[in-house]
């Protein structure tokens, strides 16, 4: 294990998404991280100012600060870099959901291809020749493809990406690794399984489930829910962002899962037993809900992670049971419904108008 690096001023792309807001709660929580965090979002659908008032108040005077301002602006990254003497980049800022990634390419392209290298040219520029600096780009699973009914991801597997999305994460994975051999700028990446818990945009499977629980509508499940996912908690992951970035190898990436393979159906019905436990509703009545609907196009049929490597080159684990963190997870969301609700009507922008006009 490397020796850890003194992490001072840390710049997170895409800090109010869901990893995002809850890796910068996280690192907070430390008490082993004394330095500063700079959150730069471009408050797209899925960007939450909402989500981390509570850090902003506790310490928005001198440690946190909020840029509202795009990965392509390459003007405003220069400046931040200098302003806030930033000597680590934590790379999240991307557009994320395959179903979309399928309607609307274009916007993946432009946030998670040229996103990138335009904040690789602005730390290239401004980092120089340093060596004690730091660019980790946070990435998926997905970049591999589809696995058979054996097998795990490594480190190794060759990526073979099925769907725009996982493909401009693949394009960008690539860039970062040829900035490392090309430029020698210190980079890690980190490619996770599906996240799960608090803050998550309601579009992804299980918010969107809870959230139609809750409401009586239907529970669409993708082609005959045999789908396999590996599941980590968001938790569980962002730890193990922390430890790549203070004691991971420049140059090196790491695969974090949570061990946890389940069909995209036995998720949701889990789901609605936890739901009926917590809620009191009979669970028969919420499992009633489920509907079959036509598998998306390109689909992949299965994904696991062999998280060897973090483990043992640095001391990493997942902590939290599924079924503890469904019912966490499950429990957050009904207790959050404003929030939710907010999000998915576009009504936290006007909330976030309000209150933020008079700070």
């Amino acid at each position: 294990m490397n020796s850890p690096r003194k992490l001072q001023s840390i710049l997170v792309t895409g800090g109010c998404g869901f990893i995002g807001s809850n890796l910068i709660r996280s690192f907070f929580s430390k008490n082993n991280f004394t330095g500063t965090i700079v959150n730069l979002d471009a408050l797209t659908y899925a960007g939450n100012q909402e989500s981390l008032l509570d850090i902003e108040e506790k310490y928005g005077n001198d440690r946190y600060t909020f840029v509202h301002g795009d990965i392509n602006d390459s003007e405003l990254l220069a400046v931040t870099l200098n302003e806030y003497d930033i000597d680590t980049v934590i790379h999240l800022a991307a557009e994320s959901h395959v179903d979309r990634s399928i309607e609307g390419p274009a916007e993946f392209i432009k946030t998670n291809i040229l996103g990138t290298f335009t904040l690789l040219e602005a730390v290239r520029a401004y980092w120089k020749n340093r060596k004690d600096v730091l660019f980790h780009h946070v990435s998926t699973d997905e970049v591999y493809g589809s696995l058979g009914e054996t097998g795990l991801f490594s480190e190794d597997s060759p990526y073979d990406p099925r769907s725009p999305y996982s493909a401009s994460k693949a394009g960008s994975d690539h860039l970062v690794s040829a900035y490392f051999h090309t430029y020698g700028i210190p980079v890690t990446i980190s490619n996770c399984s599906n996240n799960y818990g608090p803050f998550q945009f309601p579009e992804k499977l299980l918010p969107l489930m809870i959230l139609n629980m809750s409401e009586g509508n239907s529970l669409p499940v993708y082609g005959d829910g045999q789908n396999v996912r590996d599941w980590v908690h968001v938790r569980d992951h962002n730890e193990g962002v922390w430890k790549i970035i203070t004691s991971g190898l420049a140059g090196s990436t790491y695969n974090i899962g949570g061990g946890n393979e389940q069909t995209n159906i036995d998720v949701v019905q889990t789901l609605c037993k936890v739901y009926a436990e917590i809620t009191g509703k009979e669970e028969s009545d919420v499992l009633s809900l489920i509907t079959y609907v036509k598998d998306r196009p390109g689909h992949d049929r299965r994904y696991a992670i062999d998280s060897t490597k973090i483990q043992e080159e640095l001391g990493w684990s997942h902590s939290v049971s599924f079924e503890l963190g469904l019912r966490e997870t499950v429990s957050w969301y009904l207790n959050n419904m404003e929030w939710i609700n907010r999000i998915r009507t576009g009504e936290y922008r006007d909330w976030i108008d309000k209150n933020y006009s008079e700070r």
